[in-house]
């Protein structure tokens, strides 16, 4: 479930109850009387995890989620206390973490990108305590043995959804808002980016960079921006539905209908009629193995991954809903549009999708949407004709990185 590392063993003692041994046991027994012998027992050690938020936990998107992830674990053990805090500056998570280990936890998880160095240095302030850090530098990965890294990766949704925004659009422009121009979110633009393409060669996206997570005020204008320039399918790195709210308002107003996406939660609250698919995680899928791994005074202190195969993340504009059966007019449109797929042959957008969907869930099938040839907006050879990227350059060599086709901030 992930790269190389050391998993560490944090020795706490644990609890063990021994019954009082009832009787005389074997000749000894008197005859007629029961003899009733007891063998230790080991009580599930409680555990106290904390979970650290850079944005509210009702923001609908990707705290949300965390929260969501974190409420289903807590249910499931009764050995489990969590508690969480919510709007914490990236500057201020380090005294979060020591007030929450000298406050009884035994974990803790940093939720934000941001938090990666400070969850770091906190490891080595508290080397009998365990912490993980969603994301995360690659500069830090294993530079401490009680500190691992976690993440449910979209960059295959992105793909997938991109080839509805390639068959949907009427204009041939698409529009993306990034919240900063991290190797993780330009390997999602760029995926989204590569499935519109693929069945669509004439169309073109251009990305806006907010420079925040959450700043649903910018996010709203930037995606307006994209409107006004033509895009009328909009993909997104935002926290927050502001830009799903903006394109059902776009529509309520002109008629006009500009398809965008669930993020981490699902949006389609926020745009009923707009939202066609999207992304989404079950933070809970790492959230209970590492929690289980943690009762066992156990720090795994290497990167995890999860894809699609995994069931960690899935397609759809609500959870169980990969395409928003509502919108039945987008749905007959992936219908009606077909492409010709080397090894499919001819086959609709909609049949396309599902097929990719199939194969990325499948561990024994291996699809790429960053194979070659590939240029970026400069024309430089990103990957050569028939070569797949490498899981390096791939997790945390795109920083900037655009592809062909793509209008850059």
């Amino acid at each position: 479930m992930g790269e190389i590392g050391v998993t560490t063993r944090i020795f706490v003692a644990a609890i063990v109850v021994v019954a009082i041994v009832a009787g005389i046991i074997g000749f000894l027994a008197s005859p007629g009387k029961e003899v009733r012998v007891e063998v230790p027992v080991e009580v599930q050690p409680k555990l106290k995890a904390g979970f650290i938020y850079v944005g509210p936990i009702g923001d609908n998107g990707w705290t949300a989620a965390h929260n969501r992830g974190r409420e289903i674990v807590d249910k499931k053990y009764d050995w489990l206390e969590t508690t969480y805090a919510e709007l914490v500056p990236e500057a201020e998570v380090g005294a979060y973490i020591d007030k929450m280990f000298k406050e009884g936890a035994d974990v803790v998880f940093t939720t934000s990108f941001g938090f990666g160095w400070e969850t770091v240095k906190a490891g080595g302030r508290w080397p009998t305590k365990i912490l993980y850090h969603c994301s995360g530098d690659p500069s830090i990965h294993g530079t401490a043995p009680n500190v691992g890294f976690y993440f449910a990766d979209f960059y295959q949704i992105y793909y997938l959804n991109g080839l509805m925004a390639g068959a949907l659009t009427k204009t041939n422009k698409i529009g993306y808002v990034a919240a900063y121009e991290i190797s993780e979110v330009c390997r999602h633009l760029n995926a989204f980016y590569l499935g519109a393409k693929e069945v669509n060669p004439n169309v073109v996206m251009q990305v806006k960079v907010t420079g925040s997570w959450v700043d649903p005020a910018t996010d709203a204008l930037n995606a307006k921006t994209l409107m006004d320039w033509g895009a009328d399918v909009i993909g997104f790195t935002a926290d927050a539905p502001a830009i799903v709210s903006a394109a059902q308002k776009r529509y309520e107003e002109t008629g006009k209908k500009v398809y965008t996406f669930s993020h981490y939660s699902s949006m389609k609250a926020f745009g009923p009629d707009v939202v066609i698919s999207g992304q989404l995680v079950h933070w809970e899928y790492w959230y209970d193995y590492l929690l289980l791994r943690a009762q066992q005074h156990e720090a795994e202190n290497w990167q995890h991954w999860a894809l699609l195969n995994t069931g960690a993340v899935e397609l759809g504009s609500d959870f169980g809903e990969p395409i928003n059966p509502a919108l039945t007019e987008a749905i007959s449109q992936l219908k009606a549009k077909k492409v010709k797929d080397p090894v499919l042959g001819e086959v609709s957008v909609y049949d396309l999708i599902f097929y990719r969907l199939k194969q990325f869930q499948d561990v024994r099938t291996v699809y790429e949407p960053f194979t070659g040839p590939l240029r970026d907006v400069k024309g430089n050879v990103l990957l050569r004709p028939g070569e797949a990227i490498d899981g390096y350059k791939l997790w945390w060599g795109l920083e900037k990185t655009y592809v062909e086709g793509i209008i850059p901030p």
